[in-house]
């Protein structure tokens, strides 16, 4: 609560990225249709203070005669007497009237702040918030080696020796809606290399995949965000493409304390109009852990783990386990976050009986940071 005359001064929101899925839809037969059957790259393009002022209230002059106060309303209770006198007087600047505590180190208005000061811990904590005030720009690349492009009662040639790679374009913009919610919109922009019969590849874009998460302003250690997804069948290649326009509830909820970023990411999409393809029913969750250590290093672990619910047997899950590190650097006054990542396969999908997906996955990601608010 701002008392009445006082103004409070607002924190300029300041935004990460988000990992796509690298997994594999399980094998269609689609002779029929005239298709050769091929890895689907659903899953690959799926998918990331100001402090309060305390205005000092007028001290009334001790000699002060009470018929300055009858207005119809006692007011003297409310008038701060000599400092020495009152505890009240003794409230800090960093706490509201009402006597609650101050913000802590971790809240999202602290950490906006000192990351437009170019802190790097607040930078590395914000970078690493899904819905973070900051306008960031990661490019992440996704490699899974020892793939294999269809399985081999349809190509008894194919062999586990391809590779998979999956460059994401991820551009995350804060938009302010009032004092106490904005959204995040999170884009997606897949170019995908996927290789096809013998030696050959096809190279292209994949479906975009935009994202809106509402996001109320809280100066608490916790924060959430809700919202939809949409994915746009927008590839350049139909072998890229889902051919289906599909949409889904997506929701984030991070908690950051000391050198601790934590949450997870999630979300699930279903098929709702388009022709060609089959239909979508397939969620994605990114738990994700982050351990901040000195002159911008971390620890990180985001693993994303998908289900296509269309698959026989429950044999459409991809299960990663793994992590690695990052850190937050400067080039110029330009800051960026720079992480590298591994991964083992542990659960693969199948496909007629194989598991076409490579049993390892490295992922590169670098993220041109903009904390200037939202």
């Amino acid at each position: 609560m701002v008392p009445v005359g006082c103004s409070r001064r607002e924190s300029k929101p300041s935004p990460l990225g988000q990992c796509q899925a690298l997994a594999m839809e399980p094998f269609e037969d689609t002779a029929g249709a005239g298709m050769a059957p091929l890895i689907d790259v659903r899953d690959l393009c799926m998918g990331c203070t100001g402090t309060f002022l305390l205005c000092t209230l007028p001290t009334a002059p001790a000699e002060a005669s009470p018929e300055r106060y009858r207005t119809g309303f006692d007011w003297r209770p409310v008038i701060l007497a000599d400092a020495g006198a009152d505890k009240a007087a003794e409230i800090t600047v960093e706490q509201d009237v009402d006597g609650q505590p101050p913000m802590g180190p971790d809240s999202q208005p602290v950490l906006e702040q000192q990351a437009r000061e170019g802190n790097t811990e607040a930078l590395a904590k914000e970078a690493q918030n899904p819905v973070a005030n900051l306008i960031s720009l990661p490019i992440q690349w996704n490699s899974t080696p020892s793939s294999q492009w269809a399985p081999r009662a349809v190509d008894p040639g194919a062999q586990a020796n391809r590779t998979l790679n999956v460059w994401n374009v991820q551009p995350v913009v804060p938009f302010r809606l009032n004092n106490d919610f904005f959204l995040i919109s999170r884009t997606i922009v897949p170019v995908i290399q996927r290789p096809l019969a013998g030696s050959s590849d096809v190279i292209g874009i994949g479906d975009i995949n935009p994202t809106i998460f509402l996001v109320p302003r809280t100066t608490s250690r916790f924060q959430f965000g809700i919202g939809p997804t949409l994915v746009i069948p927008s590839a350049t290649d139909v072998q890229l493409s889902t051919q289906r326009w599909s949409a889904g509830p997506a929701g984030v909820a991070v908690y950051t304390r000391g050198a601790l970023v934590a949450g997870v990411l999630a979300n699930n999409i279903w098929s709702f109009a388009g022709e060609g393809g089959r239909q979508v029913n397939s969620m994605l969750i990114q738990p994700f852990i982050n351990v901040n250590l000195a002159n911008g290093w971390y620890i990180a672990s985001s693993p994303i783990i998908t289900s296509d619910w269309t698959a026989n047997n429950g044999r459409g899950w991809t299960i990663p386990i793994g992590g690695g590190f990052g850190r937050i650097f400067r080039i110029g006054s330009q800051p960026f976050n720079a992480s590298l990542q591994g991964f083992w396969n542990a659960v693969r999908p199948e496909q007629i009986g194989e598991q076409l997906l490579g049993p390892v996955t490295i992922r590169l990601q670098i993220q041109a940071l903009f904390p200037t608010g939202g």
